[in-house]
């Protein structure tokens, strides 16, 4: 005679439990990535009229299309040679030479990239159209661009000079918006 013994069960009960610690700890020990961007101090906003006309001489026109090419003041350029030296002889022009900006106030570098560009070319030219206004900067206040990057605004004495430096050369960089993807 065969006697019926109950089917074996296993208990669920504890099971929310351990799901739920396998979760906390995951969460715990998980490090998510905080991607901060490119840190760029933005003007404050000016309502302008929108058709306030802007000399061609004025503007120093930067491209890249979605094969890293460059194209500056439309003559394609290889690479990045030289260029930091254009920008500054465009923006410190004062009206001298026609081809260039009337003043450092009126100055703008425009860049504009395709929506395939690299990010790392998109940062070289950036970094290039950066370097050539602290090299401005720097030899305004005597000093090298890495000693002037360094200064100290805390320091009353430092930021004075800082803002010598920078007085009547602002910051004109244009970053155009994308229009189309491809050459």
């Amino acid at each position: 005679m065969k006697m019926h013994r109950p089917a074996a069960e296993v208990s669920t009960s504890s099971m929310a439990d351990i799901a739920f610690l396998l979760l906390t700890f995951f969460l715990v020990t998980t490090v998510i990535q905080n991607h901060k961007g490119i840190l760029m101090m933005l003007p404050p906003f000016v309502q302008l009229p929108a058709d306030v006309p802007i000399p061609a001489r004025n503007i120093f026109a930067i491209q890249i299309n979605s094969a890293d090419q460059l194209l500056v003041e439309g003559v394609p350029v290889s690479d990045l040679v030289g260029l930091r030296d254009r920008i500054e002889t465009f923006i410190l022009n004062n009206g001298i030479d026609h081809r260039y900006s009337d003043n450092p106030r009126a100055a703008i570098v425009s860049l504009k990239t395709d929506r395939d560009t690299s990010y790392r070319m998109f940062i070289a030219v950036l970094d290039e159209i950066h370097a050539a206004y602290f090299n401005i900067y720097a030899s305004r206040a005597g000093v090298t661009a890495e000693v002037f990057r360094k200064l100290d605004l805390r320091n009353p004495k430092e930021a004075a000079i800082c803002r010598r430096a920078k007085d009547g050369v602002p910051m004109n960089i244009y970053i155009a918006e994308s229009d189309k993807v491809g050459n």
